[in-house]
């Protein structure tokens, strides 16, 4: 069984219930074709959840992945240039974010496991 990471990252969307509601309808029906892209990334397992309008997204991967290697496939794909400029119409960067930076790494503070 090959091993798996796991990112968590968090993007605001833009505070404005219709632009919430419609950027959750769209992720009921997400192109097939963005996830074929996220699956051809290494991308194992993907979950976003909400509360008002921060996102938190779960990213499980598996050794093939890295963020380099997905910049790079999803610059190619005009499929995901689409659907991300759509996306980017609902969303909005967090207050420390870098320039041009969407989705936010976060960083691990607590592990009941560990």
């Amino acid at each position: 069984m090959s091993k798996t990471n796991k990112y968590c990252l968090a993007l605001d969307l833009k505070n404005n219930l219709d632009k919430i509601a419609t950027y959750k309808n769209y992720h009921q029906n997400v192109w097939p074709e963005i996830q074929k892209s996220l699956r051809d990334t290494g991308i194992k397992n993907a979950e976003i959840y909400n509360t008002g309008n921060r996102l938190f997204m779960i990213l499980e991967v598996d050794s093939s992945f890295s963020f380099e290697k997905k910049a790079k496939m999803d610059a190619k794909n005009s499929k995901v240039q689409d659907w991300e400029a759509l996306m980017w119409s609902f969303q909005q960067a967090l207050p420390n974010s870098n320039p041009n930076e969407k989705w936010v790494l976060m960083d691990k503070i607590y592990d009941l496991n560990a």
